[in-house]
C-alpha cells in the first residue's frame, strides 16, 4: 500500500471525489443516451430469457453501481501517490469506456453477438481493475464487487439474448 498524498486538502479531496463520481455518471448518460431509442424500439421485439429483470431497474441499479465506482476510484487516487495510482486509474478508465462499449454496441448497433465480446473484455477488465485498486484499498475494490456481480449477470443474459435471437 502506498502512503496518502500529503498535499491534498479537504476541499481539494471532496472536489476530486465530485469529479469521479461525476465522470462515471457522465459515462452512464451518454450510455443512456445510445440506449434510448434501442429500449423503445428495437428491445421489445426481443426474445428474452425467464430471468431478464423489468426495464425499470436497470436505471437504479447502475445509478448506483457508477456513484460506487466513482468512489472507488477516487478513495485509489487518494490513498496512493502518482505513479503508483496511475496503472490501476488508467485500467479503471478503460474498463469505463468498454462499459459505454457494451451500450454502444448492444443498443447503438443493435448487436447482441458483438456486444458478447464487448462484455467478455468488460468482465476481465473489472477483475483486473479490482485486484489492481485492492493492492492500494481494500474498500475500493470492495466497491467494485457489486458492479462486477451485476456485469457477470448481464454477461449471462446477453449471452441468452444473443442465443434465442
Amino acid at each position: 500500500m502506498s502512503t496518502k498524498r500529503s498535499d491534498l486538502g479537504t476541499g481539494k479531496d471532496i472536489l476530486a471525489l465530485v469529479l469521479f463520481v461525476g465522470i462515471c455518471l457522465g459515462i452512464g448518460g451518454l450510455g443512456g443516451a445510445v440506449t434510448a431509442a434501442s429500449v423503445t424500439e428495437w428491445y421489445p421485439t426481443l426474445t428474452k430469457p425467464s430471468f431478464n429483470p423489468p426495464n425499470w431497474i436497470f436505471g437504479p441499479v447502475w445509478t448506483t453501481l457508477y456513484v460506487m465506482m466513482g468512489i472507488a476510484a477516487w478513495r485509489v487516487w487518494r490513498a496512493a501517490d502518482r505513479d503508483t495510482a496511475r496503472g490501476p486509474l488508467a485500467v479503471f478508465a478503460l474498463q469505463l469506456a468498454v462499459n459505454l462499449g457494451w451500450s454502444v454496441a448492444f443498443f447503438g448497433l443493435r448487436d447482441p453477438g458483438l456486444a458478447v465480446a464487448v462484455i467478455l473484455a468488460l468482465d476481465l477488465l473489472v477483475v483486473a481493475t479490482a485486484l489492481m485498486f485492492r493492492r492500494i484499498d481494500r474498500i475500493a475494490a470492495m466497491l467494485l464487487v457489486p458492479y462486477l456481480a451485476w456485469i457477470a449477470f448481464a454477461t449471462v443474459l446477453n449471452i441468452a439474448i444473443w442465443r434465442l435471437n
